[in-house]
């Protein structure tokens, strides 16, 4: 008697224990949940790459569409880029400090799914004295739509759970980070602590010659 008494509460309490272990996985799986950072890497599997996926040297760039100092950095990136194209590959992550700088985003993230996000992405920053104070972003619409951005599809996309879930996490990285400022960079996980174009290609540089 007492034997099944035994099996009967061990039986009940593993019921018991399997029951809250599954109410616990489908709340962890819940697409709602906010963004959480474990070890807020500076690069995440989603993170738009540009340049080469083995590269051994990567730039970081904490990057907001509507900064003056992101748009003056760009052609720099770039030059970099082409001096290195084996070498170097650039990681942006969003920062949005600016007005029009999520729909700006929206943008970005679109031409991607489009497969034309280097493109749209040096005319966004090019037109961005004519949009960086407009919160609809309107010459951001045209600059894209001048890349190749098929705008109706770009609008009926631009507000899907992934892009979200792209914008969030980003935001909890900056915050964990401790991103103050853009742009910011990081080569190979090393800050770039004076910003400028010169510092920038000679911290690369001692990368690429020393890549470890």
């Amino acid at each position: 008697m007492r034997t099944r008494t035994l099996v009967t509460s061990l039986v009940l309490f593993c019921l018991v224990v399997f029951a809250a272990a599954f109410v616990y996985y489908d709340r962890s799986q819940g697409i709602d949940e906010p963004a959480v950072v474990e070890k807020t890497p500076l690069v995440r599997d989603y993170s738009p790459v540009i340049g080469p996926e083995d590269a051994p040297v990567t730039i970081v760039e904490f990057f907001d569409p509507s900064c003056e100092g992101c748009r003056a950095m760009h052609p720099y990136v770039k030059q970099i880029q082409a001096a290195y194209p084996d070498n170097v590959r650039l990681v942006l992550r969003y920062v949005l400090f600016h007005k029009g700088s999520e729909e700006a985003v929206r943008i970005l993230e679109t031409a991607r799914e489009q497969g034309i996000y280097e493109p749209v992405l040096d005319a966004v920053m090019e037109a961005q004295p004519q949009w960086h104070d407009d919160p609809k972003v309107a010459a951001a619409w045209d600059a894209a739509e001048s890349a190749g951005l098929d705008l109706e599809a770009a609008r009926a996309g631009m507000n899907s759970q992934e892009i979200d879930r792209i914008i969030q996490q980003d935001a909890a990285d900056v915050k964990a980070v401790g991103i103050s400022g853009t742009p910011t960079f990081y080569v190979n996980g090393d800050t770039l602590s004076r910003l400028g174009p010169q510092e920038l290609y000679d911290l690369v540089t001692s990368k690429v010659e020393s890549p470890q």
